[in-house]
């Protein structure tokens, strides 16, 4: 799409009254020094403190201010969707409004999407002021979506602060909590150039964090699991439950042959046989092949709907002449 901005800034947000007209004013200010284009986009997540009449203010002041109101809290991934939506910058560069995050490294950012030609570069807050309670998880975390995404120069991937093409953000469907893998979506969809760099993290100056809990890492942690499985079986489950099921089916059935086989060995020879009934590898072994038919009809039955989804030929292309 032919950009309107320079930048587009996204900032997705919950209660963060008192820090968005710090935020603004240090905003414009870094536009302006650099002579940038921009807009920046405020999406109120449902917030119940004064949020939304903050943004009202700033829009009322400044056409560059957008703003978008959620009728109720749907989380951060929804408020980036509709913000990567509405966003009409060359480069998208999203943070949050809590101002952990330093506009100072805008230009930068935008600086090595222009000229270095990386298609998404993530921030890194190397200094955290942050309590152990989440640095320690988040480190482990992060272990585990480089080792899962193949993502392998990335060392934090839940930073807010990133910068993206313009292409990115159209591209990717950021849904459910998924905003803490971005870099994964992006790389899925074709956008292999991922960089990273050193951001400064400052400590939270009003209220309290919005994302703490255990839950979060759980959470992470099976959304991970499950935009693994969609990358490499979504559009092929049969491969998984068929291959799986047949495995199965054919131990079990197996076993089943060699329970059968003992009875019929000992009965030709004329020695007492217990019942075929009585031994519990019969009944493993029914089991196996019960469960081995179901993954295979699981497979089938994905199959069938994969291929009659909506998004099924959904391919990203790039050009076209």
């Amino acid at each position: 799409m032919e950009a309107k901005y320079n930048i587009s800034v996204v900032v997705p947000l919950y209660n963060e009254a008192e820090s968005l007209p710090e935020l603004y004013d240090w905003i414009v200010r870094v536009m302006q020094a650099h002579g940038f284009t921009y807009e920046i986009i405020f999406v109120n997540d449902g917030s119940t403190d004064a949020s939304w009449q903050v943004i009202e203010g700033l829009a009322k002041k400044d056409a560059c201010v957008h703003g978008i109101k959620f009728r109720r809290n749907y989380g951060k991934s929804p408020a980036l969707f509709c913000g990567f939506r509405a966003a009409q910058g060359s480069v998208v560069i999203t943070m949050d409004a809590d101002l952990q995050d330093s506009p100072d490294e805008i230009p930068e950012l935008y600086r090595m999407i222009t000229e270095e030609g990386y298609d998404l570069v993530s921030g890194y807050k190397q200094k955290r002021y942050d309590p152990l309670s989440k640095t320690i998880p988040t480190k482990l975390f992060n272990a585990t979506a480089r080792r899962v995404s193949g993502i392998k120069n990335l060392h934090d991937f839940n930073c807010g602060l990133k910068a993206y093409r313009i292409d990115v953000v159209k591209n990717i469907e950021v849904y459910g909590e998924m905003h803490r893998y971005i870099p994964y979506l992006a790389k899925n969809a074709g956008f292999a150039k991922i960089g990273e760099k050193v951001v400064h993290h400052q400590a939270r100056k009003f209220g309290k964090t919005k994302f703490g809990g255990l839950n979060r890492f759980v959470n992470g942690y099976l959304d991970l699991l499950s935009l693994w499985f969609m990358d490499s079986f979504g559009l092929k489950p049969m491969h998984v439950f068929g291959f799986l099921g047949s495995i199965m089916f054919f131990l079990g059935f197996v076993a089943v042959v060699v329970v059968g086989a003992i009875k019929l060995v000992a009965l030709s020879n004329g020695t007492p046989a217990p019942l075929v009934t009585s031994s519990p590898y019969f009944y493993i072994a029914l089991t196996t092949m019960i469960l081995g038919t179901q993954l295979f009809v699981a497979g089938f039955l994905g199959e069938l709907i994969s291929r009659n989804a909506e998004g099924r030929n959904d391919y990203k292309i790039e050009k076209e002449v």
